[in-house]
């Protein structure tokens, strides 16, 4: 016959009860604790949170004494590039600060996009049509049109103006009107340049006419738009600048086209170093 082990039986349930009484004493305690105290608590763990997420580094800059840091470059030891022209340029060896009030690149992003008040100017729009049916709006400010103080823009360019001339590649969603091109092009203009900005196919208000879209890796609008200015202002020195994926684009047409390229200089502004990687976290991002 089995016979229990009453002894046993009797020590587990002493055992699990004087848990019970330890987790009772516990609730007591948190019990004890004022309501005030779990709501800062849950603020501070909330503010750690967002500080981190947001990516701020205000503490890092205030403990810093806001003295910001070293701008830091990655160069041949060799390079003509870099001992020709950066090494001339005492703004690449200083020191960078974020404005202290903005010290998140999400808030510097907001902000601009709300309140960054873009110069008010009108383009010149050009519709340039590719050989496969495809229409790229070609959106000019000259120098002359700032000169003047013109805010409807009819000015046009001879073909034989040596004023440089810059054209520039927005970013995966933006176009001649967002706030960052504008301000690019209006410094420029205003510096004594000729811009035009070379939006994507299907931006700036153009509809898509071709079964051929616009995307990172594709250089062929770049090129053509290129050769096409080229050929149309010969005697104007002629630069480039890419913005984010536009800038990507921009340095793939560089290397794939070298020595053909008819530009004099080249400008990649936040270009994506690893097309895959962004890829893949851009579905992760929750912004």
């Amino acid at each position: 016959m089995f016979s229990p082990n009453f002894s046993q039986m009797d020590w587990s349930i002493s055992w699990d009860e004087s848990y019970l009484n330890a987790y009772k004493e516990v609730f007591r305690a948190l019990c004890l604790i004022p309501i005030l105290h779990y709501v800062i608590a849950f603020m501070v763990i909330w503010v750690v949170f967002l500080y981190n997420f947001l990516e701020f580094h205000f503490f890092q800059d205030f403990f810093s004494g806001f003295r910001g840091a070293p701008v830091a470059l990655t160069f041949h030891p060799t390079s003509h590039i870099y001992h020709g022209v950066v090494s001339k340029c005492k703004i690449l060896h200083g020191r960078y600060l974020a404005t202290p009030w903005l010290s998140s690149p999400h808030f510097q992003t907001t902000f601009l996009n709300f309140f960054g008040n873009p110069p008010a100017f009108s383009y010149r729009r050009q519709l340039f049509h590719a050989s496969d049916g495809g229409t790229i709006a070609l959106d000019w400010l000259t120098s002359s049109d700032i000169s003047r103080g013109a805010f409807e823009v009819n000015h046009t360019i001879s073909k034989e103006d040596t004023t440089p001339l810059v054209v520039v590649i927005p970013g995966l969603t933006s176009d001649s009107t967002s706030s960052y091109i504008k301000h690019l092009a209006f410094g420029l203009a205003k510096h004594g340049w000729n811009v035009v900005v070379s939006n994507h196919r299907g931006l700036g208000g153009v509809s898509i006419t071709s079964d051929c879209f616009y995307n990172a890796g594709w250089t062929e609008d770049a090129r053509v738009v290129i050769d096409y200015l080229h050929h149309q202002y010969p005697k104007a020195p002629l630069f480039a600048i890419g913005t984010s994926i536009g800038a990507n684009i921009l340095v793939k047409y560089l290397g794939e086209d070298r020595e053909k390229v008819p530009v004099a200089g080249a400008v990649a502004i936040c270009s994506p170093w690893d097309l895959l990687v962004s890829a893949l976290s851009i579905p992760k991002s929750s912004y």
